[in-house]
């Protein structure tokens, strides 16, 4: 059965009514659960080789992807698209390729003495159709990474793509076309999101803010949808008395300065210990100048998205500055407005009534706390909803031990920033606020699955008859196993 690409949604169309938008998506989903319905448990072999070919498609298409992103944003350059959204979508298909055999092998369990001679294993079951939801921010990996194990867990996909990236969308749904009998791709605004969720999905897969996953939560929850959201957040980084300021500085650059800090992961505040205070400002002024050449900026350092998120940014700073902080950038470094280019700012005199404390600042603006114990940049993390990412910069175990023992947060990096993203062989997910459920590594995996309980009791056992005409014994021997 083929199905084709599903083509954008044009919801300004005037003539394209909500409701005909719903009968298409209704339309493609059927055509998508009649596609599983067909073959629901597909071979190993069915697998891999619908993973190569998205394999293959991607990297035939990996220079037109660099040009798409490119334009979409503006300007985006090449390192940050091959870094955060090419390289590790790539790494992702492979590890999944020499893993996926021994993730489907049935797992056995002990059936224990209550239940011997029987044996028990546990199979891993697709789901069947499962809904993706694609931010903007990164929209090669974080559709092709979901996907990918999506489909390595046996079931079909339907995705829905950011309306603020219609170049890159373009190429995607080129790399999929060669999987039409597994994957749907949608474009759309807010309106195709919201009928896109209310599709009766096994699963729901959604990256982006807190806000809308909880609407997505909250529609999933009425109907006993399943989901896995991945949110943000405030991602603190705390900075001891005996840190490395520059290798510090150097790690906070790149996570505050890949796509221009609109990552989901990126540091948004610093707590430095007062002594450190000014020497740590005075290092990241420096270390950032060192890593970004003043002739070469306009072309290593990204833009904004759009407008409306330039403009979101730059409400933030006359905010603080309005209320008493000061904004530093390195020298010489100066916001284009035009082309939505804006280097770092460094936030110092900050308060909680600032716009930057309240919400996730998803940009290369960066808040400086100085904090006199570390019990006291402890209680200012744990005061805040629990992040997507927790930031160490010590030299210390005893510290780093502390840090980890009295916070939360979905994954730490101690003395780095944003690598833990790329750990293939490990979950990766928010806590509370900033997310629920894993993927990445064999619990990604396990997200897409079913586990199956099967027992399977030999036909000379006689087990029921025994029980029935011994219950009083049956009843001594199990009273007896239960109070052991």
């Amino acid at each position: 059965m083929n199905l084709p690409i599903f083509n954008e949604i044009d919801t300004a169309t005037e003539t394209q009514t909500t409701e005909h938008c719903s009968e298409q998506l209704k339309a493609a989903f059927t055509q998508l659960k009649l596609a599983y319905n067909a073959n629901k448990q597909p071979s190993y072999a069915d697998r891999r080789q619908v993973i190569l070919a998205l394999k293959s498609a991607l990297l035939a298409n990996r220079e037109q992807l660099l040009s798409a992103l490119n334009t979409d944003y503006g300007k985006r350059p090449n390192f940050d698209s091959l870094m955060a959204d090419i390289l590790p979508s790539v790494q992702h298909v492979n590890y999944t390729l020499e893993h996926l055999k021994s993730w489907l092998k049935p797992e056995k369990r002990s059936a224990g003495l209550l239940l011997s001679p029987s044996s028990i294993y546990v199979h891993k079951q697709a789901k069947g159709v499962v809904g993706v939801v694609v931010p903007w921010n990164f929209p090669v990996f974080l559709s092709i990474g979901p996907i990918v194990t999506a489909l390595a867990a046996g079931n079909k996909v339907m995705v829905k793509l950011s309306e603020y990236t219609p170049h890159t969308n373009s190429i995607i749904r080129k790399i999929f076309n060669s999987l039409q009998d597994s994957v749907v791709v949608i474009e759309g605004g807010p309106e195709v999101a919201a009928e896109f969720t209310q599709l009766p999905f096994d699963h729901v897969f959604f990256t982006g803010s807190t806000s809308v996953g909880k609407l997505v939560a909250k529609s999933c929850a009425e109907r006993l949808v399943p989901t896995t959201l991945e949110l943000g957040g405030k991602s603190p980084v705390v900075i001891t008395a005996n840190a490395n300021l520059e290798q510090a500085a150097d790690a906070i650059i790149l996570g505050k300065s890949v796509n221009a800090g609109q990552i989901c992961v990126a540091p948004d505040y610093i707590l430095v210990e007062q002594s450190q205070y000014q020497a740590f400002c005075q290092a990241y002024l420096t270390r950032f100048a060192a890593l970004y050449d003043h002739q070469k900026f306009s072309e290593e350092y990204g833009a904004i998205i759009n407008e409306a998120q330039f403009a979101r940014l730059h409400s933030m700073l006359e905010d603080a500055k309005a209320k008493g902080a000061n904004i530093i950038s390195p020298p010489g470094y100066q916001i284009d407005a035009q082309n939505r280019v804006m280097p770092p700012q460094l936030i110092t005199g900050v308060d909680d009534t600032m716009d930057v404390c309240k919400s996730e600042i998803f940009g290369p603006i960066l808040p400086v706390l100085p904090y006199n114990e570390l019990t006291d940049a402890i209680d200012y993390i744990n005061s805040k909803e629990r992040p997507l990412a927790l930031y160490i910069m010590s030299q210390d175990i005893c510290e780093v031990r502390t840090i980890l023992q009295h916070t939360h947060s979905g994954g730490v990096c101690i003395n780095d920033t944003l690598m833990h993203v790329g750990a293939d062989d490990a979950p990766f997910g928010g806590i509370g606020e900033s997310g629920l459920g894993n993927y990445h590594g064999r619990e990604g995996f396990d997200t897409f699955c079913h586990k199956r309980t099967v027992l399977k009791t030999p036909v000379w056992l006689p087990r029921v008859k025994l029980i029935l005409r011994s219950k009083k014994l049956a009843l001594t021997l199990l009273t007896k196993l239960f109070v052991r």
